[in-house]
């Protein structure tokens, strides 16, 4: 008889062993003379050397399976088990999928231009993709960061926004600045829940794996070996924009989003997203993205609401 231990690095691993140990007791059915017993973040295998190496081979698959799309079901253990994979790596291995998020989801470019966004991101290091709303650049943005994490081409995500109040008076909501500042960062928390799963996600933010802060935070940091993205850039001043790109450090790379029709600072203040597209468009490294009415996703009605605010304001 063989025994052997095997460390599993997740945080997630409730998810991955299945409710009430569903998953590991499935494998445990093709292999009745070993034992497979699950120990927090390990698991004990003993039984036929055979078997014992197979199970581990195994494992690693399913755990690699598992921090790609954040899923794992039984048919898919039963696909691996019988050896049935091919329709699987298909999947896994599309390049148009940005990342596989929760129970089941794959988030991908739907557009021509969020597809231009994609592309610029792997290329460049600094890319700014402005648009009205609905266009999908800030949750392509998302998933472009959380891709880079899983894959372990950056330490850590980065998101910020400025906190510029819109119509509404940050002074009046109750609780502290945490406390004010989220609901303007309620749609960054939104894609993350979709693209990393909710035990993962909390450990991530506990851990400051993931940090979703205010632009104010950014101030003095140099921000190494992350991935970043400042969000709502309209709202920011153009000393606060340079500010944020100037705090990039090696090994990182930044995504910018703004709409240049939603800006709420004062009348007499210029926007540093219109200050830097005039200032750093001939900079090699730094990519423009415009997105527009046709990159809409959500309801049909948004783009001709969009349409109607273009020709009255024109």
């Amino acid at each position: 008889m063989t025994e052997k231990t095997l460390k599993l690095e997740s945080s997630s691993l409730n998810e991955f062993f299945g409710f009430q140990n569903e998953n590991i007791k499935e494998i445990a059915k093709s292999y009745p003379q070993s034992k497979i017993i699950s120990r927090g973040e390990e698991i004990f295998l003993k039984g036929p050397e055979k078997d014992v190496n197979q199970l581990s081979s195994l494992f690693e698959k399913l755990l690699a399976h598992f921090e790609k799309t954040g899923h794992l079901s039984l048919e898919n253990i039963k696909n691996y088990l019988e050896g049935e994979t091919q329709h699987i790596d298909e999947i896994l291995n599309q390049k148009d999928i940005i990342v596989h998020g929760n129970r089941g989801l794959i988030v991908k470019a739907k557009t021509l231009n969020q597809k231009r966004l994609v592309e610029a991101s792997e290329k460049s290091d600094i890319v700014f993709a402005i648009g009205p709303a609905g266009t999908g650049k800030t949750y392509t943005a998302v998933a472009l960061a959380v891709r880079a994490l899983k894959d372990k081409k950056v330490k850590k995500i980065i998101i910020t926004r400025p906190a510029v109040e819109a119509g509404e008076n940050l002074g009046f909501l109750p609780g502290d600045l945490k406390e004010k500042i989220d609901p303007y960062l309620r749609p960054i928390y939104d894609a993350l829940e979709d693209m990393v799963s909710g035990e993962k996600l909390k450990a991530f933010l506990e851990k400051n794996t993931i940090e979703i802060a205010p632009l104010a935070y950014m101030r003095g940091r140099t921000l190494d070996n992350a991935f970043i993205l400042l969000d709502e850039a309209q709202n920011t001043t153009p000393m606060q924009l340079k500010m944020f790109l100037t705090r990039m450090g090696p090994a990182s790379k930044i995504i910018v989003t703004g709409d240049k029709t939603q800006v709420d600072l004062p009348k007499n203040q210029k926007s540093g997203l219109e200050d830097a597209e005039t200032k750093l468009q001939k900079i090699n490294g730094i990519e423009f993205i415009e997105l527009d009415g046709k990159d809409v996703v959500r309801h049909p009605l948004v783009v001709k609401i969009l349409q109607a605010y273009e020709k009255a304001d024109s």
